[in-house]
């Protein structure tokens, strides 16, 4: 109890040093009435993403979602907030005056968030990517990968229902998820997964656990997720029309085991690996993989966020080759926490294998 009170602390403390920041660069310098009723918000909303999510837990995801949403949207203009108060500190140093740099940044922050709110209302836009394998058994093959739904108290039955449509008007040759495909109760989502039960490829639909997945009973959710059609591919491969092996671990917080996942291999095949984190990529190399396919990062989802996942992961987003194994990280199909992307876009990433 002791350890969980020393946390909070230490939360609410940076939360109320970062708050305090930009309260001073950017309400202080404003005149009244703005300055009152910009250090009242401040004061009141600075608790708000630990209280919220305090708040709903336990509720249902209708009464959730508008408490939710009130410390995710703070989140989100906060950062953008806190970017400004130190372009406008920088900005006062190099001679400016206070007062138009804190008008010009918490302007420049509320339409970032308005942009943002904008892009993820228009939803999921399909990305090509070509990726050449000289081994496939076939002359092309198109995989449309799905990561990172998040299927939950943000997200649901109609979200997952124009995901389906799109995926399906592709025709893809295989369907894969990557992981993170739920994020809540299955006695709740259970409704707002089922139009998932109608995604149509040659070769089948094939998915992997995410971090989430372990967060909600994953043992149930896999078996529910099994009964919608999807093949949940767990330290295990299996080979696909011939062109090569599909394989999937277990997520890396969980039970990943890429050496399993590849035991008994036809070494005249390329591997295609489904692994939810990219820092799989080094037991993936190791293991002889030609391509893994990840999600995780969500890109950084809040631009400059992207820029720190490269301390952690091997790639943020996007195609990159590491010695002979390809890597794509999706930048997610949905979003976690504020309804926002900057920078960032949701995706279907339609993925076309080519030998040669």
């Amino acid at each position: 109890m002791r350890r969980v009170w020393r946390r909070l602390i230490a939360v609410l403390s940076i939360l109320g040093g970062l708050h305090l920041y930009i309260w001073w660069r950017l309400i202080a310098p404003l005149p009244d009435p703005w300055w009152l009723v910009g250090t009242i918000a401040i004061a009141g909303l600075a608790p708000s993403m630990p209280i919220t999510m305090a708040l709903a837990r336990g509720r249902s995801r209708e009464s959730a979602r508008p408490i939710l949403l009130i410390g995710y949207l703070w989140f989100g203009l906060a950062t953008y907030l806190l970017l400004g108060a130190i372009v406008s500190h920088v900005a006062v140093g190099f001679g400016a005056s206070a007062r138009p740099a804190a008008i010009f940044a918490g302007l420049a922050a509320v339409a970032t968030v308005i942009f943002g709110l904008l892009h993820v209302a228009r939803g999921p836009k399909v990305k090509r990517v070509l990726v050449p394998m000289p081994r496939l058994g076939v002359d092309t093959y198109t995989i449309v990968q799905l990561t990172d739904v998040h299927i939950g108290t943000m997200l649901g039955g109609e979200f997952a229902a124009g995901v389906v449509k799109q995926v399906n008007a592709l025709s893809p040759d295989l369907i894969v998820i990557t992981g993170d495909f739920v994020d809540g109760r299955l006695a709740e989502l259970r409704p707002h997964v089922e139009p998932f039960r109608g995604l149509r490829a040659r070769d089948g639909v094939y998915a992997v656990t995410g971090n989430h997945e372990y967060y909600w009973d994953a043992e149930r959710w896999l078996e529910h997720i099994r009964s919608l059609g999807i093949q949940v591919l767990r330290n295990e491969h299996v080979t696909i029309g011939g062109a090569f092996q599909l394989a999937g671990v277990d997520d890396s917080s969980a039970a990943e085991d890429v050496p399993r996942a590849l035991r008994g291999r036809d070494p005249a095949l390329p591997v295609v690996l489904l692994a939810h984190h990219p820092s799989t990529l080094k037991r993936a190399i190791a293991a002889g993989v030609d391509l893994q396919l990840s999600g995780h990062t969500h890109g950084g989802q809040l631009l400059p966020l992207g820029w720190l996942i490269r301390l952690f992961e091997p790639l943020a987003a996007g195609l990159a080759r590491f010695g002979d194994t390809w890597l794509y990280v999706s930048e997610g199909t949905g979003y976690w926490g504020p309804p926002l992307r900057v920078g960032t876009t949701q995706e279907i990433a339609a993925i076309t294998l080519v030998r040669g």
